[in-house]
């Protein structure tokens, strides 16, 4: 283990928002706290969000309110992504059908396009984000349009999102109504796809950040596209155990079960003849599944877990959950 804390290794945390700073309207314990510290560490902070329900804006005031440091500018959304997108392929006053939030209107009327609701304004192109008050005839007019031969735009297809009650369904399953009616498959201009992280270390600056989320699908494999070093955390959609099973593509550099322990020295894992070792815990491979010396409530042991498991599975292209046996020390 070295002594210094992890964040020290980085110039910038790209922080998603939804399940690592906040679920629902309300702060995650330790999250803002966290936050806050970065700066007398002399690292910069970038938010890199998938929900398009919010303008940067907005999204920038709901931080201030909950005491996190937040400049509109370091709010990076995929509704920017999607309407930067789109005006690299229309001209400028195409019209575009918008199934999603007046946040989302507003990033495509800033790059020079017109926001219509039907299609009989003739829309050219669909771009669609989330918005809870989405409803069936939302969908079916941007089904209208897509079948009708529009290009068809998601901010983004995470399948749920992090609300104060629980996981709730994210703007994945809204796009995936529509792409099941039309049997058609949007661009994606969110996350997991690198620019949007680009974007972000661009506007702070940073040679070397760090991307911290809760999805695998979204965070991890993102960053991952992007060349960036990546860190897990399990305070919103992804698990020990799922984590543990991903495959090669979407496994993070690191895991941490909360914000406050990117101030921590993170333990190295090691490993001799086949056995990874990390902390007091121990783990290795045989037979098809993963032998674990440790508690089953240590991090420690998930990381030599995973550390062993992905050694002896390093092209995974799909996710994979092991056989666990636990063993006493």
């Amino acid at each position: 283990m070295t002594d210094v804390p992890l964040i020290s290794l980085f110039d910038a945390l790209l922080a998603d928002l939804d399940g690592v700073v906040y679920a629902g309207p309300h702060a995650i314990p330790g999250a803002v706290e966290s936050l806050q510290r970065l700066s007398a560490h002399g690292v910069g902070l970038g938010y890199v969000t998938n929900n398009a329900s919010r303008s940067p804006a907005q999204v920038a005031a709901h931080l201030r309110e909950l005491g996190a440091p937040a400049e509109d500018n370091q709010v990076v959304s995929s509704s920017q992504a999607a309407a930067e997108l789109l005006a690299s392929r229309l001209a400028p006053g195409s019209r575009i059908l918008i199934t999603g939030s007046p946040a989302l209107a507003h990033e495509i009327e800033l790059v020079g396009l017109v926001p219509v609701y039907s299609q009989d304004d003739n829309p050219v192109a669909v771009v669609q984000g989330f918005n809870p008050d989405i409803g069936w005839k939302d969908l079916a007019e941007a089904t209208y349009v897509v079948n009708a031969g529009a290009l068809w735009v998601a901010t983004n297809t995470d399948m749920s999102i992090p609300q104060a009650r629980g996981i709730a369904p994210g703007n994945g399953t809204l796009v995936a109504a529509v792409a099941a009616a039309t049997k058609q498959q949007p661009l994606v201009a969110g996350k997991p796809e690198a620019p949007l992280f680009h974007s972000a270390a661009k506007r702070l600056g940073a040679e070397r950040p760090l991307v911290v989320g809760d999805r695998l699908d979204t965070d991890i494999l993102g960053g991952n596209n992007a060349g960036f070093a990546t860190v897990a955390v399990l305070t919103g959609v992804d698990t020990r155990q799922t984590i543990l099973a991903a495959r090669a593509a979407e496994r993070p550099g690191y895991i941490i079960g909360t914000l406050p322990d990117l101030y921590r020295p993170y333990p190295e894992v090691t490993h001799d003849d086949g056995t990874y070792m990390c902390g007091q815990a121990s783990a290795r491979v045989a037979n098809g599944a993963v032998g674990i010396i440790g508690r089953q409530d240590s991090l420690d042991a998930w990381r030599a877990a995973c550390a062993a498991w992905w050694a002896a599975t390093p092209d995974a292209v799909a996710p994979k959950a092991p056989k666990l046996a636990w063993l006493d020390h």
